[in-house]
Parts: C-alpha cells; structure tokens; sequence
C-alpha cells in the first residue's frame, strides 16, 4: 500500500515502533504473546485459522480474566480462504427468561443494574467455539484446549499492561467472595511478573474440553452458576443455559473508497461503523490529510450522528424490526451528513426522524480481547469476545474460575424502547470483529473497548483506504475516542499533532489529551491480511503488550 497524493506532495505517514508481519503462511495477532503462540501451535499441528483463533481466545481468558473468558460473549466473522466466502456467527447470550422488569421494579431498580447478578446474561462463548469449530475446525476441542489448560494449572507470570487494568479493575471483585478469592488470592493484585495459577478454571476448560458445549451448558459448571445465581436472588436457572444456541447471521456491507467493509448486523454496533463510513464518504477525507483538523472533525460529527441513530434503533433483531436497508441507504448518509457544519462543532445531534426510517423499514418486513488469524490457505478469522466491564458483573460461581459477564447493563428499562428488557432477548452489543477487502485484497481487523470500537473501525479504514496506510501504521496511528453521545468532550492521543488539537479547540470540540500507551480508551487493535499472491500480513497494536506471531514451520 502506497500513501496517496494531496495537492502535489505526499501525505506523512504515522511514525510506527513495529514492523508488519509478512509471511506465506499462518499469522496469529492478539493482546498477549502466549495467547498468540497458543494460536500459533494450532497451525503448526494443521488447524485451520479459527482452530487458532479458539485456542488464542482460550489462553486469553486465561492470561487477561478481566477482559474476557467463558463467562462471556463471542462474535466472529469467516472469511473462507478458496471461496473468499464470509460467514458470521453471533454467540452473544440472552437474558434469563425470568429477568423482567417487573421483577427488578420489585425489587426496587428504576434503571439496569450495572454489576452484580442481575446483569448477567447467559454467556454466549463456549456454545460460539463448539459450532465455529464444527463449521471450520480441523483440530478437537481438547487439542485446541491445551494451552489455555496448561497456563491455567501451571500458572503464568502477568504481562505489563495487564498488570496494570487488573489492578485498575480489582475492585469489581472485592465484594464476591469465590471471585475475590479466583483473582486477588493474596488480597491485593498481582505484580507484573508474578506467577499467578487458577486451578478451578483448569478444571471447568478440561470439562469444555472433553464434553464440548454440553461440559458448559450442562452439567457441573452449569449447576454451580444455577446455584450461585439463586444463591444470590438472581433468575437463571438451567434451561436458560441448556437451550442457548448461537446463531449464523449474514455479515452486513458498505464500500468505502471501493472497498467492501463488512461488519456484523444488530444486536452489535457493527452497523454504526458502517453508517459512519457512510457519512465520511460524503467528504473528501483523503484530500483534507492525516491527522488534519477538518478530516477530525467530519469523524467526529459523524460519529455523534451515527450514535444517536444506533441508540433509537439497535436492538435484537430476532424481537425487534430493525430498519437496517433505510440506516445503510445512501440517501440516508447523505441527509445526515448534510447536518455537519463544517467550521463547529455541536453539542447535540437528535436521531433520524422515526417516520422516514419506518417507511423504508415497513417494506421489507468496554473490556474486550479481539483476535485476527490467518491459516495458509488463506482463510481468516476475525474473532471478538469479552465479559463487557473489566471482571464482567463481579461474580465467580465457586469452583469455576471465571467471571460472569455483565451484558445485562446494556439493556433499557424504557418500556418500548427497542433494547428494552425482556425474556430471552439479547442486548445492544459493543463488541464487533471487522473485515474489508479490495481486489483480492482481504483484511480482518478489530479495536475493541467497548464505545470506542465503531468508531475506531472507522479510523482503520479510513487510514488504509484513504491514505493508503499498512495494516501496522493504521494500528499505530493516533486516534480520537468520544464516549458520549451528545456534548463537546472528545479525547485524543497525543500522537495526534498539538496544532491539530489546536485547530479542533477553535472549531468548540472539548479536547483532553491522553499519552500515547496510557490509556485503554482507544482500545487495542490487531489485524491480518492476505494478498491474492498467496503473502500473508500480520500487525499488532504497541497499546498492549501483544503481537502478530507467524507460523514457524515450512519456512517464510
């Protein structure tokens, strides 16, 4: 990839501290070097890229407990290496079909509990393996398992960065006994460096190992989270786990600058990254340059616009009309990118009038590991999974080892609102795998942290298809992240030039600058990509301690 011209002169490049992966065959890029080893190991034994994006998801649980692990939920986007076929499952878990709000206005919440275990839905990840690897899979689920078992038993020593958010999130477990006891088993939080062993989730991977989806869903984990759910009032009970089931959903496009950008439709965000591509396509962000203030400002705008659209209207699809073909529409982008005032910035962007969606709609009917791999065919996983908040709800059945998700919190009490609660029903998701592919060119990518990550997809392909940027510079470059919906507040890295920064406070945005490698608010990236020449591409995000690891065996 080559930087394109503006005005006669090149256009700078982002200042990167790695270099791009390059190889024939296998790829593996995760936050953490074991679990992309782990990934790796399945390659070398003959597994296929989503045997190795299971088994790098598997030690990640392990090695970051706070950001992801059985306890949660999964999405994926397959990408077949002879077809170029893509494939998307959703294993995102649905609330327990006693959680109602009838039930929690009885017991007092006017609004979603935020941790605790009335917010946690049924976790979506082990059912998600069982069936990518049904569909993808050469290895068995034990083979693909023993990694993560090993680290689990033997024990691992704690990476920097991680060290780091499990102190930061260690207060989310103080209050639960068996969890308290699973991640702080000193009393305090492990050091970088220190060895840290969980037996128990040993235990509950050698069962999801040797039983499959039926280790997890059934049986003993499954009757230790029943009971430690009704031990603390919570509604769960075993056939809301027993009768869980993923689903394969078509991934859902938009071109960018001729590239086709694929994301997964509701109930993820995945639909407000192409949204918004959508309105920044309606701008000459190529021509405006890296890192201008007016290329900033347009994302900006765009994403309040986007968000307040994807607040109205995403929900689960399977109890919700949805008005996916109006929200994707080009006429829809460019009525709202005519909205942006091009010299300020505003505070609050409404939604799209329901009338003019409906219409259209009526005719047809933030802590997270992302993991990109690639097998020598050229087949590619984009694989996404997390607890939600760090340490999920805070909660750790005795004898399992892992926390239970918080997904719960995502839902509305608003009756009638799309992502109101109900039985049985999944919440408005954050987390989303991407993929986008040019002229035989296929890349799978994701920055997860919760918010951040339709926009920073958005910051990704613009960087690749716009200034023509390598899978690492586009990593690598600085970001901007707005958390908020309405307001002036906006954060950027200081990788970002100061005059630029400059130049966004003129046009009423608030900024706070944040040190480059300071803060997760900008989420942690990987990706991969294959050319239609058979040279396969890894890059890995310098935020964590993580990296892109090539297969080893057969030579470069």
């Amino acid at each position: 990839m080559t930087s394109p011209k503006s005005s006669g002169m090149p256009l700078p490049r982002p200042t990167v501290g790695r270099s791009v992966v390059a190889t024939r065959h296998g790829i593996v890029a995760t936050s953490h070097p074991l679990a992309a080893m782990a990934g790796v190991h399945m390659l070398e034994r003959g597994g296929t890229a989503v045997d190795a994006a299971i088994a790098a998801n598997a030690t990640l649980g392990v090695v970051e407990p706070m950001m992801c692990g059985i306890g949660g939920d999964l999405f994926a986007i397959v990408s077949d290496g002879a077809s170029g076929a893509l494939s998307g499952l959703n294993a995102s878990g649905w609330a327990p079909a006693a959680l109602t709000p009838a039930l929690l206005a009885s017991l007092g919440h006017h609004e979603m509990p935020q941790r605790g275990i009335l917010s946690v839905t049924v976790p979506g990840a082990v059912a998600g393996w069982a069936a990518l690897r049904e569909r993808f899979g050469r290895l068995s689920l034990a083979t693909i398992l023993e990694p993560a078992i090993r680290y689990a038993g033997d024990g691992f020593p704690l990476s920097e960065v991680v060290a780091r958010m499990w102190a930061e999130n260690a207060p989310a477990v103080m209050a639960d006994p068996a969890a308290r006891a699973t991640f702080l088993p000193t009393g305090w939080s492990p050091l970088a460096g220190a060895l840290f062993h969980n037996p128990d989730l040993a235990s509950s991977m050698r069962e999801v190992a040797a039983h499959g989806r039926d280790g997890f869903y059934r049986g003993r984990i499954a009757a230790a989270l029943v009971e430690h759910a009704q031990a603390l009032g919570g509604p769960l009970r075993s056939g809301d786990l027993a009768e869980f089931e993923p689903e394969w959903v078509a991934p859902i496009h938009t071109t960018y600058r001729g590239w086709t950008i694929s994301e997964l439709p509701p109930n993820t965000q995945g639909i407000a990254a192409l949204m918004m591509l959508d309105i920044m396509e309606q701008f000459p962000i190529g021509e405006y340059g890296f890192h201008s203030s007016r290329s900033l400002h347009v994302m900006i705008e765009a994403k309040k616009l986007v968000f307040a659209d994807l607040m109205q209207y995403v929900g689960d699809p399977r109890s919700e009309a949805i008005p996916l073909e109006a929200m994707l529409s080009r006429a829809h982008a460019a009525s709202r990118a005519r909205l942006i005032d091009r010299q300020r910035a505003q505070r609050s962007v409404g939604p799209s009038s329901p009338s003019s969606l409906a219409a259209r709609a009526s005719a047809r009917g933030s802590d997270t590991i992302y993991v990109a791999a690639v097998d020598r065919q050229g087949t590619i996983a984009s694989l996404i999974q997390s607890i939600y908040m760090g340490f999920g709800s805070g909660l750790v059945a005795p004898g399992t080892g892992f926390a239970l998700q918080n997904r719960g919190a995502l839902f509305t009490l608003t009756p009638g609102h799309v992502n109101a609660l109900a039985p049985r029903k999944r919440p408005l998701h954050t987390i989303i795998p991407g993929f986008m592919e040019k002229d035989g060119v296929r890349i799978g990518f994701g920055i997860m942290g919760g918010w951040n990550q339709a926009q920073a997809h958005a910051q990704f392909v613009s960087a690749v298809a716009d200034y023509g940027f390598s899978i690492q510079e586009a990593l690598e470059a600085g970001r901007f992240t707005k958390r908020t919906i309405d307001g002036y507040d906006v954060k950027v890295e200081s990788l970002v030039p100061e005059a630029t920064r400059a130049q966004l406070h003129a046009l009423g945005h608030e900024v706070e600058t944040v040190p480059a490698r300071t803060s997760g608010d900008f989420g942690f990236g990987q990706a991969v990509m294959c050319r239609p020449d058979g040279v396969h591409f890894g890059a890995s995000d310098p935020r964590h301690d993580g990296a892109a690891i090539p297969e080893g065996t057969g030579g470069g």
